[in-house]
């Protein structure tokens, strides 16, 4: 149970972690599909190699563009790359950082589909069957009145009865299944092969310096925008309950009511300059307006430099004497 939290402590602790998450979940999902797909390969000529290219090529393609869907990256890289320039330049550097990361999860799910149907070989039998030289088994069925083409269509059918009692389509069923699992195994010895190639090429010809540049950029721009979200979200609330409350003040008529002051109602001017904090200053619908399109239009400049070093109130406590005895900032 520890180890289960760690591990979901681990996947929400930034948006890159649950970018991982949701693809390791959908390689996941694609391998429990696969496992529970009843694949009936049609056996006829014409039909089977279409098929089964369908079967093999399709269901990664709706995975790769759901990647894309719940990757947060794709988001944050089409912000960036279509929004004005306003006080804020580009950075095309990030921009590429954004959509490599994203293809990179894309492709796990559909990757992993296209592995487990090649090292489980029944679709690749189905397609290629017919492309087996009969010649190479014995026990070829030549009694059933059927072309060879035919015969070898019906190959990945087990309980047709032109096999029955008969070695001939476990044989060839043996021979290619050997052919996809080679070449399953060999697209995935290639993919780390390369994985690892990169990860000891890539420092030789990239500037690291850059890249943790790059990286803390593409960063910022995901805690930027979620922060963004996050203070619009306290916004909206604030302003709905002053909104309701003004409601219902203008329905009711004006009259003085004294009252004894409930003891458990404390710090009502707090909590309320507390929200008036939250508002900043925008109070109607047409300031709001104005400050969407300038977040848009003008994202404010990589600068902190004003409000880190704004001027901060000093007190300073004297004794009768005029002596500072301490500060207080």
């Amino acid at each position: 149970m520890e180890r289960l939290k760690l591990v979901l402590q681990y996947f929400q602790s930034n948006s890159e972690s649950i970018s991982n998450g949701i693809c390791i979940i959908l390689a996941l999902v694609s391998v429990k599909l696969y496992t529970s797909f009843d694949f009936n390969c049609p056996c006829l000529p014409q039909y089977n190699k279409l098929y089964s290219l369908g079967v093999m090529i399709v269901p990664p393609i709706i995975l790769f563009f759901l990647g894309v869907l719940v990757n947060r990256h794709t988001g944050v890289m089409m912000d960036e790359w279509m929004r004005p320039v306003g006080n804020r330049s580009k950075n095309p550097a990030v921009v590429k950082y954004l959509f490599s990361a994203m293809i990179q999860r894309a492709l796990l799910a559909p990757m992993v589909w296209i592995l487990v149907t090649l090292l489980d070989g029944k679709i690749f039998i189905c397609a290629f069957s017919v492309s087996v030289d009969p010649g190479l088994f014995s026990g070829v069925p030549n009694n059933t009145g059927l072309d060879v083409v035919k015969i070898m269509a019906k190959v990945p059918c087990k309980e047709d009865v032109i096999f029955r009692n008969s070695s001939f389509r476990k044989a060839v069923s043996r021979y290619v299944r050997c052919y996809s699992q080679a070449v399953g195994w060999s697209i995935l010895l290639f993919l780390i092969i390369l994985g690892a190639m990169g990860r000891l090429i890539k420092p030789c010809f990239e500037d690291h310096a850059t890249f943790l540049q790059t990286r803390y950029w593409s960063n910022y721009l995901d805690v930027e925008q979620k922060l963004f979200d996050e203070t619009c979200v306290l916004h909206a609330r604030d302003f709905a309950r002053k909104c309701v409350v003004q409601f219902f003040e203008d329905m009711t008529e004006d009259s003085i009511l004294h009252l004894p002051h409930p003891p458990f109602i404390t710090n009502i001017s707090e909590r309320w300059e507390e929200e008036e904090e939250r508002l900043h200053g925008i109070t109607n619908q047409e300031q709001m307006n104005q400050l969407f399109n300038k977040w848009y239009y003008g994202k404010p400049e990589l600068d902190v430099t004003r409000i880190a070093h704004r001027p901060r109130p000093c007190v300073s406590w004297q004794d009768p004497e005029g002596r500072t005895l301490y500060s207080d900032v």
